[in-house]
């Protein structure tokens, strides 16, 4: 698959949290990096996901915030 996302991000799946409606889906992109998205629970059992498993992580944002602690 070919997406015009620049932002892809492979690592493997290290938790699947399911909900009612929707799943929140954890994957580990190294570097003790996770990164978290909240997909819908049809779109987890359609694309067959699972813990171990490997996935991309796609990201597109318009826009991005920035934060800081005090």
């Amino acid at each position: 698959m070919i997406l015009s996302a620049q932002n892809q991000l492979p690592g493997k799946i290290t938790n699947i949290e399911n909900g009612a409606v929707n799943s929140i889906v954890t994957i580990d992109i190294g570097n003790g990096k996770q990164i978290t998205s909240t997909i819908s629970l049809k779109a987890v059992k359609d694309l067959g996901l699972a813990v171990g498993k490997e996935a991309i992580a796609v990201i597109k944002a318009t826009s991005v915030m920035v934060g800081i602690t005090e």
